[in-house]
């Protein structure tokens, strides 16, 4: 992608080495300090390429299936599952056309293959604007079906919802098509990464809240019944773990990547960023790796929909 690497990824490829086998290797240079370079292997991308379609074409075959899962929470997260699915066939197919290129297999012009690099940014670029937003818009959702229960049908309605999904996707693309045109301009990359932060500020205080919500109401429960410590504590701990799993997920596997962003703004010329840069590609693997997770937590623990994957 541009300014996310040294260079365009496909267009370097025309003319670049193949890549170092080794997992983990150490990158010395006479001018900068030693840097740690983790190195994937084409084949470990690939294959966490097709765990996460599988996963994903799942869900969505499920939830269309399914005339029970016909909700807005299951169509939000069916966008969340087409999403990362984009952002899975997209990094997969950019991969797969550099190894035809490096292997002499395909063999084309530089402007087509320009033109392929284009079309490819725009897919990744706008999959991700996308996932990071039904990320958000399912946080939101779940937070009104709490705490707003009795309007919860009114507020989240059918239309509203599907009026929610085609702005989310038209301003993806719109936002994509944006960034890969001044992608060289600082203020594109600081508005993705503004972004980034506000969407995990938004989860964060929802989720939290919630489960104070939660805790609140399952404390008053133990009153009742004159139990009060056994039930709060468990729950408690229930809780806050999920909750550190959702976010901690969010944050690990989507930060490297807007960090990478920040330090292009930040400090572009500086040794230890240009070692930070050199672990592109791994910031890329945790983005799939997000999208094989997402349906682990989003999709799967629906009992609804597991039943129907059965069938499936």
């Amino acid at each position: 992608m541009p300014a996310l690497g040294s260079q365009r990824r496909l267009l370097g490829s025309l003319n670049c080495t193949p890549p170092a086998t080794l997992p983990l290797t150490l990158a010395p240079n006479r001018t900068e300090p030693q840097c740690l370079e983790v190195s994937i292997p084409d084949g470990l991308f690939l294959s966490l390429g097709l765990v996460s379609l599988v996963e994903n074409v799942l869900v969505v075959a499920a939830i269309a299936k399914n005339r029970n899962l016909h909700s807005p929470m299951y169509y939000f997260i069916c966008c969340l599952a087409m999403s990362d699915l984009l952002v899975t066939v997209s990094n997969v197919l950019e991969t797969a056309v550099m190894l035809l290129l490096e292997a002499g297999v395909l063999a084309t012009r530089a402007v087509v293959v320009q033109q392929l690099d284009n079309v490819i940014d725009v897919l990744i670029c706008s999959s991700m604007v996308s996932s990071l937003c039904f990320l958000g818009v399912i946080a939101v959702d779940r937070y009104i079906s709490i705490f707003y229960a009795l309007r919860y049908h009114s507020v989240v309605t059918l239309p509203r919802a599907w009026r929610i999904i085609a702005a989310i996707w038209v301003a993806s693309i719109l936002t994509s098509l944006l960034f890969i045109t001044y992608y060289n301009h600082t203020v594109v990359l600081l508005c993705l990464v503004g972004f980034f932060i506000a969407m995990l500020a938004l989860m964060a205080v929802l989720y939290v809240h919630m489960l104070a919500r939660a805790c609140q109401h399952a404390r008053g429960i133990a009153q009742l019944q004159k139990r009060q410590r056994p039930i709060h504590q468990g729950f408690g701990l229930k809780g806050a773990a999920t909750l550190t799993i959702l976010l901690g997920v969010f944050f690990l596997c989507w930060g490297p990547f807007f960090l990478h962003l920040s330090l292009i703004v930040l400090c572009p010329q500086h040794p230890t960023c240009g070692c930070i840069f050199k672990n592109f590609n791994l910031f890329l693997a945790l983005i799939i790796c997000n999208a094989i997770v997402d349906p682990l937590i989003y999709a799967f623990r629906s009992q609804e929909l597991r039943k129907t994957l059965q069938e499936v």
